[in-house]
């Protein structure tokens, strides 16, 4: 897998993470979300780079304008809840690239440090052939990276897979690396050291999911 993982150098985007990671300004939601929202344009935009682009001429008012304009049948795929704004910040990028949803959670037994992804929800195109561009805010341990994927290949073999993520733990990078393939790339904002026994990234965020839209009734 190609890791793409952007702490390591300098940019505007460290002061969008920076503000997630505040519990100050964690208190306002829009801003959270705006936030998450951002992180997806900014890697979307660099995961841009890399895809394909074919020559078009384009008539203008005063004459003809020759670009390079993308070529790749894109299908976009979050996680709900937590994956709806950075979901919004790709299709900003990827206005013309088709839509995929999944629910996938933990479900907690009776040791709550002890949990299974399940997968109850999923509305997908047809992938075959495609660039499937999969995000989920939170790489922590990986599982529910891995679970979705496996829950898509019904719909088809993608040509391409390219993960999202804005904060992840080096435990769940090195998990979506055994279970991906090599030519897979990873597009990730922050990557921090620590899980904890629960399997939340530390120092991470918190929920992503409940600072975007309000703490959850567990059942």
């Amino acid at each position: 897998m190609q890791i793409h993982d952007f702490s390591k150098e300098n940019s505007i985007l460290n002061s969008f993470i920076a503000e997630m990671r505040n519990v100050d300004i964690q208190k306002d939601p829009m801003r959270f979300r705006r936030n998450i929202e951002r992180t997806g344009e900014i890697l979307g935009y660099e995961l841009s780079k890399i895809l394909n682009y074919e020559p078009k001429t384009i008539t203008t008012p005063l004459g003809n304008s020759k670009n390079n304009l993308l070529s790749n049948d894109i299908v976009l795929c979050s996680v709900l809840r937590a994956g709806v704004p950075l979901h919004n910040g790709l299709l900003n990028y990827f206005d013309k690239a088709e839509n995929a949803f999944i629910s996938a959670y933990r479900h907690h037994k009776a040791n709550p440090e002890s949990f299974e992804i399940i997968v109850e929800y999923l509305a997908c195109p047809d992938l075959n052939n495609k660039t499937l561009i999969l995000a989920d805010p939170m790489l922590a341990t990986g599982q529910s990276m891995v679970a979705t994927y496996e829950a898509l290949k019904p719909f088809g073999t993608p040509k391409e897979v390219h993960l999202v993520s804005v904060i992840g733990a080096t435990e769940g990078v090195h998990y979506v690396t055994e279970h991906f393939s090599e030519n897979t790339h990873l597009w990730i904002a922050a990557v921090d050291d620590q899980l904890n026994s629960h399997g939340y990234i530390v120092p991470g965020l918190g929920d992503a999911g409940d600072l975007a839209f309000g703490q959850k009734l567990q059942n």
